[in-house]
C-alpha cells in the first residue's frame, strides 16, 4: 500500500520553507503521497520542520497522536526537533528503511470548563498583568490539598517540559518516560517555596483564590483568561506522542549537548 505523509512547517521561517520545498521531491520520487491539510488524518507519519515551538503548535492541531513524527530542527535549541537539517534526507531514508528508534512522550489532558486541551510541555497559570502584584492559587491532588501558591504563578510540567520554561524558573530536569507532575513556582512570595515532583496517579486541580483573575497558558501558544469560578484539571492522557530520533542519540546525549553539561564555564 502506498505510504502517505503530512508535512507541517514554520511558514514564517525562510530555512523551514526551503527544507519543506526540498522534502517534497524526496518523498514523491519514492512513491510516497504528500497530503494536503484536509487529508491529514490519512497520514502514516508526520514531518514537522521548524523549532520546538513549531512542533508544539503542530501537536495542538494534529488530528492524530498515534503515528510517528519526524521533527527536523530549523530553529535554535531543538530539544524536541532533534534531527539536524543537514541530516534530514539521511534520516528520512533511515525511517523508510526501518533504521530508526522512536521515543514515546507522555502529555497532559487539560480540562478547563469542559473544554479539553493537550499539553506536551507545560501548563502555566500566571498573574493577569505585569502591574498586578501577584496571583494566589490552590493546588489539589485528587481530594488532597497540596499547597497555596502566591507569586507570579506556577508551572506544571511534564518530563518533556522539564527542560523548557520550568528549568528556566529553577525546576529540575526529569528523565523520560516517567509520568509525573513537576510543580515549579514562578517568583514565589514565600522564599521557602520550592519545586515539587509528584506522582501522577491522581489528577491535579488548580483553582484561583477569591476574586482573582489569571491567565492559563498551555505550551506557550494557547491562552485563556480565568476568573475565580474557573478550575483547571490536569491529568495524563492515555494517548502518547511518538518522535522519531536518530539511532545514535539518546536523551542524555541531547541534554549534554544542548545544556553543555560538563563543559567548562570559562
Amino acid at each position: 500500500m502506498k505510504k502517505k505523509v503530512y508535512l507541517y512547517y514554520n511558514t514564517g521561517k525562510e530555512i523551514a520553507q526551503e527544507l519543506y520545498r526540498k522534502s517534497l521531491p524526496f518523498f514523491e520520487e519514492r512513491g510516497i503521497e504528500v497530503l494536503s491539510r484536509e487529508r491529514e488524518a490519512e497520514a502514516d507519519f508526520y514531518v514537522v520542520i521548524g523549532g520546538d515551538g513549531t512542533l508544539l503548535t503542530a501537536f495542538k492541531t494534529f488530528v492524530r497522536t498515534d503515528i510517528p513524527i519526524i521533527a527536523i530542527n530549523a530553529g535554535q535549541l531543538g530539544f524536541l526537533t532533534e534531527i539536524r537539517k543537514e541530516d534530514m534526507f539521511q534520516e528520512y531514508q533511515n525511517f523508510l528503511d526501518g533504521k530508526f528508534q522512536s521515543q514515546v512522550r507522555h502529555f497532559f489532558k487539560v480540562n478547563i470548563g469542559g473544554k479539553i486541551y493537550r499539553a506536551l510541555n507545560e501548563v502555566v497559570v500566571t498573574r493577569e498583568s505585569v502591574i498586578k502584584n501577584m496571583v494566589s492559587l490552590k493546588v489539589f491532588s485528587g481530594d488532597i490539598f497540596i499547597n497555596h501558591y502566591q507569586g507570579d504563578g506556577i508551572i506544571i510540567a511534564t518530563p518533556t517540559g522539564s527542560t523548557a520554561y520550568s528549568l528556566s524558573a529553577g525546576g529540575p530536569i526529569v528523565s523520560l518516560p516517567m509520568r509525573v507532575y513537576i510543580l515549579t513556582p514562578i517568583a514565589p512570595h514565600n522564599l521557602n517555596m520550592r519545586p515539587l515532583v509528584m506522582d501522577a496517579s491522581s489528577p491535579l486541580t488548580v483553582s484561583l483564590v477569591g476574586e482573582e483573575k489569571a491567565y492559563c497558558i498551555i505550551d506557550g501558544n494557547n491562552e485563556k483568561l480565568l476568573d475565580g469560578n474557573d478550575k483547571i484539571e490536569i491529568s495524563y492522557s492515555e494517548e502518547t506522542l511518538t518522535l522519531v530520533v536518530p539511532k545514535n542519540r539518546d536523551y542524555y546525549s541531547v541534554i549534554r549537548e544542548k545544556l553543555k553539561w560538563g563543559d567548562k564555564l570559562c
